[in-house]
């Protein structure tokens, strides 16, 4: 891959940065063209899609560049912090059982797509499918299927069980980054179009415009202008809370190897899984005090400027023109997001569940808590717990779910019986 023209992380953040303020500044314009233009194109969508046409372009590089690995660890859990500690917990839980079902939906979707995807494939390009030992396609396929269901620890979990060799691996990532980049930026047009989806969906939405009606009437309560002091305040709650997750995760992690390794089935020995869990248990903990009035001073606000950072870190992951590199295993990626997309619009369908839970369901499999709570966002910053609580399930299945798609993948590929 040839030298990106900006790799000083430092230019790299200013880039993103101003990319963002363009964004949100041409979305308030009063301009003709741009009001016409934000009718169609969700302002999220851009500040995931514009870094990563950077990245394809050899701008910046994603792969070299250390700013998302310091967004998701630094940015993110004091983003979860912010934006949950004015959460409701309660009336969350009035949103009822769709959000469970419509997870676990994209769940199954998983599980079969990625065998019927070779079905289809091996009918008229077995060559794709094809690869023996280690380096088997429907081995690294697993993987793939471990990080859409559960996460990295997941993928990690399937490489180990099914012996992926480090060549078919590799291509693997591609695939899962790609497709689950396409994935997440429809699902972020779509929560620009909500309403009429919910329409079509003949969805009720009453439980969730209910929670997003009592968060602004709580908001308009308690708002005031911040000064320099409350802003620190609201800074160090945020990373505070991140660094007791940070520790806890440091002691917890190790402990759970050391003393039962077996428990890594349940992503319970990673890190970014107990820094997640953490730092989203202790902001509950907060919302049921007096914290919850830093939303007054902009908790949020600050947490969804995180959030946008994280996002814009995000797209920079995302490499278009590596599609065209191994075309054949993305059909065979793309075959698979397209069943477990079908499978959820046919269950929201006759659910009649709102496009929120089919997309925060989806995403929180996926994307996992990186990015669940970013498409849970797109809705309504209040929102963002869902999408954090659902990943973790899936963080919890993953593994178990991944290993059924792998031996279904296995039995799927014409001729092969280990």
């Amino acid at each position: 891959m040839a030298e990106p023209v900006f790799t000083n992380d430092a230019v790299v953040l200013g880039i993103l940065m101003a990319t963002l303020a363009f964004v949100f500044i041409s979305s308030k314009s009063q301009h003709p063209f741009w009001k016409k233009f934000y009718t169609y194109v969700p302002t999220l969508l851009l500040c995931y899609f514009i870094p990563s046409i950077f990245n394809s372009l050899g701008i910046i590089s994603g792969e070299e560049s250390k700013l998302y690995f310091v967004a998701s660890r630094y940015l993110l859990p004091t983003s979860l912090v912010l934006l949950t500690i004015s959460i409701d917990l309660p009336e969350i839980k009035k949103l009822g059982p769709k959000a469970l079902i419509m997870f676990f939906t994209g769940t199954v979707g998983i599980i079969m797509g990625g065998p019927l995807a070779i079905l289809l494939v091996s009918a008229f390009a077995p060559d794709v499918i094809g690869g023996a030992g280690p380096e088997a396609i429907w081995r690294g396929l697993s993987t793939v299927a471990g990080s859409w269901i559960g996460g990295g620890a997941n993928q990690a979990a399937m490489k180990e069980i099914f012996g992926v060799g480090d060549t078919v691996f590799s291509a693997m990532i591609a695939v899962d980054v790609i497709v689950a980049n396409v994935w997440m930026a429809f699902l972020l047009y779509g929560a620009g179009i909500h309403e009429r989806l919910d329409s079509w969906l003949q969805a009720d939405t009453s439980a969730i415009m209910e929670l997003k009606e009592k968060i602004e009437a709580y908001r308009a309560q308690i708002i005031r202008i911040p000064d320099l002091t409350d802003a620190i305040k609201v800074m160090a709650v945020g990373f505070g809370i991140t660094a007791i997750a940070h520790l806890g995760a440091d002691t917890i992690a190790p402990a759970i190897q050391q003393h039962a390794p077996g428990l890594a089935r349940f992503s319970l020995t990673s890190g970014f899984f107990w820094l997640i869990v953490l730092a989203t248990s202790l902001a509950l903990a907060l919302s049921f005090t007096k914290a919850r009035e830093l939303e007054g001073i902009g908790a949020s606000r600050y947490g969804s400027v995180f959030l946008y950072v994280l996002v814009a870190t995000i797209g920079m992951k995302m490499n278009i023109l590596a599609i065209f590199e191994n075309p054949g295993l993305f059909i065979v990626g793309l075959i698979w997001m397209a069943f477990h997309a079908l499978l959820l619009i046919a269950v929201a369908k006759g659910i009649k569940a709102p496009f929120f839970f089919m997309a925060v369901g989806s995403q929180a499999n996926v994307g996992g808590a990186a990015s669940a709570p970013i498409v849970a966002s797109a809705f309504h910053p209040s929102l963002a717990p869902v999408g954090v609580l659902l990943a973790v399930l899936g963080y919890a299945i993953g593994t178990y779910g991944a290993w059924i798609c792998g031996i279904l993948m296995q039995v799927s590929v014409p001729g092969v019986t280990q």
